[in-house]
């Protein structure tokens, strides 16, 4: 083999462990970034969970508002009716005097 092969055959060499070690590099990265990916979508996936509950509650807690101030109404509503109907009947009592 004549020098300038030999020199050949270095650089390649050098170059080619240079690729190995950018392509262990990525690898390792691509593995990180996966890992990282997983985490995060565990998180989501919780987090959503979350959510769907805390919409619920609330949906729960808005209608039970609605059910208490509904409640809240017809008792008003009947108060008004029997204070209407006491004073229609003092009404029918004066004028059977």
């Amino acid at each position: 083999m004549t020098e300038e092969q030999q020199t050949l055959l270095t650089n390649l060499e050098t170059r080619v462990r240079q690729l190995m070690l950018l392509c262990k590099s990525l690898r390792e990265e691509k593995d990180a970034l996966e890992r990282a990916s997983a985490d995060k979508d565990i998180i989501l996936k919780s987090t959503q969970q979350a959510l769907s509950e805390m919409e619920a509650r609330y949906n729960n807690l808005k209608l039970a508002g609605l059910v208490s101030f509904g409640k809240k109404d017809v008792k008003e509503a009947q108060q008004t009716l029997s204070s209407i109907v006491r004073e229609i009947d003092k009404c029918i009592e004066l004028i059977n005097e």
